[in-house]
């Protein structure tokens, strides 16, 4: 007797290349330097891809050189599927990202209004010169918490969807609604996200207070923070007891 076994189409694991930026920013090790950062990038990067399930290809840091940048992102490109870059996404004399992204491929888009990761860029780097195939390229910002809202709000859903989820389970995480503790100041006119503390209150919604400076070097408030408070593009301040929508950390970090 033959037995047929059902058969399940499976895709093969992401590859994602990832790489931090800039003259400024030392390996976990190195001397400290006056003007300098640790990199902390590459690392949150990292662990935000694996817990996706992705195979991530460490880059490492590369300099503020367009040629050494241009090299590696046509590497990254020939070996991965996505390339995630930290750093030179602003219009300074020393971002040269976009600028390398334009040259060897193109920008789908390049500035969001949202806050924190305003100068955020994503495009299409070919995987050969003159070739049909791309790898897509996230540029994100340099600064670590505009780096994993960035990650949260663009990247991921973007990913989910490349390693075939259906279009509404790659959206956004659910929005919690709850209720605000204080007032946030607000302008319409961009997205924001702030990290927010929320704690369940019997029979009724749950509450939230943001937590800690809300910088967008402040990396310790993401650790006091257990979601980010989504202030939608057209919405204004938020008074004490407004509702407000908050992405909740669990599950996606």
């Amino acid at each position: 007797m033959v037995v047929v076994l059902p058969c399940v189409p499976v895709l093969r694991r992401l590859r994602v290349a990832c790489l931090s930026t800039g003259d400024e920013i030392l390996e976990v090790g190195d001397a400290p330097r006056e003007g300098a950062v640790y990199d902390s990038n590459r690392y949150t990067v990292t662990a935000l891809l694996e817990r996706l399930g992705c195979e991530v290809i460490d880059l490492g840091l590369v300099r503020d050189d367009p040629a050494s940048l241009a090299a590696v992102v046509q590497r990254a490109a020939r070996e991965a599927d996505a390339i995630v870059t930290s750093g030179g996404v602003s219009a300074g004399a020393a971002d040269h990202t976009r600028d390398v992204m334009q040259q060897l491929g193109d920008i789908a888009f390049w500035r969001v209004a949202m806050r924190p990761g305003r100068p955020m860029a994503v495009g299409l780097i070919p995987r050969e010169p003159q070739g049909h195939e791309s790898a897509v390229l996230f540029g994100l910002p340099g600064n670590p918490v505009a780096v994993m809202v960035t990650f949260l709000a663009f990247v991921r859903p973007a990913l989910l969807r490349m390693m075939g989820c259906h279009a509404a389970a790659a959206a956004h995480p659910p929005l919690l609604r709850a209720r605000s503790l204080g007032p946030i100041r607000k302008k319409p006119g961009r997205t924001e996200y702030q990290r927010g503390f929320v704690q369940s209150v019997p029979g009724a919604l749950p509450e939230v207070r943001v937590a800690g400076n809300q910088g967008s070097g402040v990396l310790s408030s993401m650790v006091e923070a257990n979601g980010l408070v989504v202030l939608h593009h057209d919405q204004g301040p938020v008074a004490a007891g407004d509702e407000v929508d908050v992405m909740m950390f669990d599950g996606i970090v």
